[in-house]
C-alpha cells in the first residue's frame, strides 16, 4: 500500500470539503457550514487529527 497516495487523497478531499462546507454555508446562510475552515485549513497545511489518532494514514516507522 503507498501510503503517499493515501496522504496526498486526504489532503485533496480535506480541502475539497471544506470549500464545499464554506460555499454552503454562503448560500444558505447557516452558520454551521463555516466549520468548513477547519477542514480547509488542516488540507493546506497537511495536517489531520483523525490520521494521527485512528494511524491509518501514517507512514511507516523505519525499524
Amino acid at each position: 500500500m503507498d501510503f503517499n497516495k493515501i496522504r496526498k487523497f486526504c489532503r485533496n478531499f480535506r480541502i475539497l470539503i471544506g470549500l464545499g462546507l464554506i460555499v454552503a454555508g454562503v448560500v444558505t446562510g447557516i452558520y454551521w457550514f463555516y466549520l468548513g475552515v477547519l477542514p480547509l485549513v488542516a488540507g493546506i497545511a497537511n495536517f489531520c487529527p483523525l490520521c494521527i489518532i485512528s494511524k491509518k494514514c501514517a507512514l511507516p516507522q523505519p525499524k
